[in-house]
């Protein structure tokens, strides 16, 4: 959910709107809600996958441009970028959920240090500490963000880098391998209606950074093709819309093994096949004859803008409109208070790109200009 603005790239804002979309759809549904979101989010879930996809296609993209311009990367610009971008609005979140007790949507939180460390993905126990628990994924993409430029610098300039794609599959297979490993150790045999079953699946399998590669790395895959395989571009640029249907069917298929989102199959093979389809459509996006590159939408773009902001807040905006609503004795489990939730979440979100992202990237930017001199 962090990925930059691309330009030009209008086909990205529009998988970004549908990304925050669907995680806000997944994630009201732990509140009072109407019953008909919980058909139409009950995928919800891989809206988190696609913002891996988008982030691994879009850095690993950037990355790979300036090795071809510099020889090089410079770590310093980069972690600046991405500092700026990222830990201004989350520390700003942190000290809601930390210093204002109405902001919970949950009573306990996990340590303090977990957050700033991001590494509250690892051992994250949903069931007794679940506040601001959507944060795991910034986590994973934070370590991602830690180790990528290291990993190019280390590969690109040796001969391993002819075995690129094969070394980001093997990562993926990892994940899965390890996915795999996990269940018949820690998850098989548990019964699947117990709070321990879902506290050990999200803590052990859904959660940690090794057993959730598989996003980032297809983006990262697909963002090498891009940019270094003249073939592989010609053919997505001219078949664009054939890419989005076949990712369209194949997310269809990864639906179906992933009907019950914590069995064998879709613990083991899900994350794999949402993040294969999601990278079929992005590149779809990204194609010149695909439509969704040449609709421009002026609310999918901002939208796209705001996804990050409303990310971090929104369980704490649903919650506290959702605790007003009973205040004044109004329903809180009808499409009205959804409509006042999606609201919240748009306003706050946009103080946050006002009051924080804004002026942050004018700092950023000056920062950046001062250490390139």
């Amino acid at each position: 959910m962090i990925t930059e603005r691309s330009e030009r790239l209008y086909g990205l804002d529009h998988l970004r709107t549908l990304a925050i979309v669907l995680v806000l759809l997944f994630h009201y549904r732990a509140f009072k809600h109407p019953e008909w979101m919980d058909t139409i989010g009950r995928f919800g879930w891989t809206g988190v996958d696609l913002f891996f996809v988008l982030s691994g296609f879009l850095i690993s993209g950037q990355l790979f441009q300036e090795m071809n311009r510099k020889a090089t990367i410079s770590l310093k610009t980069f972690y600046l970028k991405r500092f700026f971008r990222i830990v201004p609005a989350y520390f700003f979140t942190l000290f809601l959920y930390f210093s204002i007790p109405f902001f919970r949507e949950r009573e306990a939180l996990p340590p303090l240090w977990k957050f700033v460390t991001f590494t509250q993905n690892y051992g994250l126990n949903v069931i007794d500490q679940g506040t601001f628990s959507h944060a795991w994924s910034l986590c994973i993409e934070e370590q991602f963000y830690l180790f990528l430029p290291l990993f190019l610098l280390v590969v690109i300039p040796s001969r391993l880098f002819k075995y690129f794609p094969v070394l980001i599959i093997l990562f993926i297979t990892s994940s899965v391998i390890m996915r795999l490993v996990t269940w018949n150790i820690a998850i098989a045999g548990m019964d699947t209606n117990s709070l321990e079953f879902w506290r050990n699946w999200y803590m052990k399998i859904y959660y940690p950074t090794h057993t959730r590669l598989d996003g980032l790395a297809t983006g990262v895959l697909i963002g090498y093709f891009m940019q270094y395989s003249s073939g592989f571009k010609r053919i997505v640029h001219q078949n664009g819309n054939k890419l989005l249907i076949a990712g369209i069917i194949l997310l269809g298929m990864s639906f179906w093994i992933c009907n019950e989102q914590a069995s064998k199959e879709a613990s083991v093979f899900g994350f794999t096949l949402v993040a294969i389809s999601y990278g079929c459509i992005v590149l779809s996006a990204v194609s010149a004859s695909s439509f969704l590159s040449k609709w421009k939408s002026y609310i999918t773009a901002e939208l796209a803008a705001l996804s990050y902001s409303i990310y971090l807040s929104h369980k704490g905006i649903i919650h506290m409109i959702q605790t007003l609503f009973e205040r004044f004795d109004l329903e809180t489990s009808d499409t009205i208070c959804w409509v006042f939730c999606l609201m919240g979440c748009l306003i706050i979100a946009l103080l946050y790109r006002i009051l924080i992202e804004k002026p942050f990237a004018g700092i950023k930017d000056k920062i950046v200009k001062l250490t390139s001199l």
